[in-house]
């Protein structure tokens, strides 16, 4: 009977030989065993397994366990899980970790594997919240809690979060080189996908939204150096007045609470920065408006029909004549008929969870509507 260390040894060799991508970034990471393990784990630096449980394991099990607990570590799920509830977060990055690995032949996973169709192409953040919204009996059966805690169970220390980014960047980006330089074709779209939230990670919506509401007229990139303590990179207005139109999706797909947050944001830009000409549209298959953005009464939403986008930016057009410089920001979950033409004028989406994966959407940046974590 094969010892379990060259099984082990075994698996890594068909998944280089296999699986070119997954393969490379598998140099990044350390295996062993570990008695104390009830199954495998990760801590984002090594994987180990339990000997028993590896040892009943067939290869192709194997293969996607070790696939698992590398994609656990690569896609940075320890140090990004931050103050989140462990369990919850576990079951939200398996549902995507085993997204990723049903698309791939030759890996299959043991039995009762936490998998969930509808949430595995998000994002985990967005999986987690998605999960806390809409709880049901969910379970990891198969292995059980895989994401180790940080020292003495607390969250991973600032330096060690940041030195962990930095190797799994490193090793996305190399890994991704290797595949390519040996002839192994192009990266899927869905890594590809993760690799750019691992390289390139998006602000958050709060940065993003202040980010099209506080822009110059002139260059719209600088930032005022009055919010680098709180994170916040802005440039104070100068000149003429920018003119935000706001629209809120109200075809059903945004929580009270959701707008109530949103809205929180927004007022909050509009005390610092008075000079911002800001309107509020609601906007199901019609649009409702203009209101007054400050308006603290503005709790119930008009519409309710289903959703279309193109009578906003239709608006929007007819405007675009008489006002200089203008951002859109509409808050919604993307289902919804676009306009034909993109407008002339910036456009940030602001997305709730679950709402339209972001590369779908046909112009503008878009934002998800994820509550952050204490890191």
């Amino acid at each position: 009977m094969m010892d379990i260390e060259d099984k082990l040894s075994a698996c890594i060799l068909r998944v280089r030989t296999r699986l070119p991508f997954f393969g490379a970034l598998a140099l990044f990471l350390r295996h062993g065993l570990d008695d104390r393990v009830p199954t495998a784990c990760t801590d984002g630096k090594e994987v180990l397994f339990n000997p028993g449980f590896a040892s009943v394991l067939t290869s192709a099990e194997l293969d996607a366990v070790m696939v698992h607990e590398l994609l656990h570590a690569a896609l940075l799920h320890v140090p990004r899980r931050g103050d989140r509830d462990p369990l919850t977060w576990n079951i939200a990055a398996d549902i995507v970790v085993n997204g990723i690995i049903r698309q791939e032949n030759g890996l299959t996973l043991p039995a009762n594997p936490c998998i969930d169709p509808r949430l595995e192409h998000y994002e985990v953040e967005e999986v987690y919240q998605l999960l806390l919204a809409a709880p049901r009996n969910r379970s990891i059966t198969w292995i059980g809690q895989d994401l180790a805690p940080g020292e003495n169970g607390l969250t991973l220390p600032e330096d060690g979060r940041r030195a962990m980014e930095a190797h799994w960047k490193k090793a996305w980006q190399e890994a991704a080189f290797i595949v390519q330089a040996h002839g192994h074709g192009t990266l899927p779209a869905e890594m590809r996908r993760h690799l750019e939230a691992i390289t390139d990670p998006l602000l958050d919506w709060r940065s993003l939204l202040w980010r099209h509401l506080v822009r110059t007229p002139v260059d719209f990139t600088g930032f005022d150096r009055r919010f680098i303590g709180s994170g916040l990179y802005l440039e104070a207005l100068a000149g003429e007045t920018v003119a935000a139109r706001i629209a809120v999706d109200t075809s059903g797909s945004v929580h009270p609470a959701e707008l109530a947050q949103f809205l929180a944001e927004v007022r909050e830009i509009l005390r610092l920065y008075p000079q911002i000409d800001a309107q509020l549209f609601y906007a199901d298959a019609a649009l409702h408006g203009p209101f007054d953005a400050c308006d603290e009464s503005l709790s119930s939403p008009m519409g309710g029909g289903g959703t279309s986008f193109v009578p906003f930016f239709d608006r929007m057009q007819e405007e675009a004549d008489s006002s200089g410089t203008m951002v859109l920001i509409y808050l919604t979950d993307g289902y919804g008929t676009f306009p034909r033409q993109p407008p002339e004028h910036p456009v940030l989406w602001v997305v709730t969870p679950g709402g339209l994966p972001s590369h779908q959407f046909p112009f503008g940046s878009v934002a998800r509507l994820i509550a952050p974590a204490s890191s």
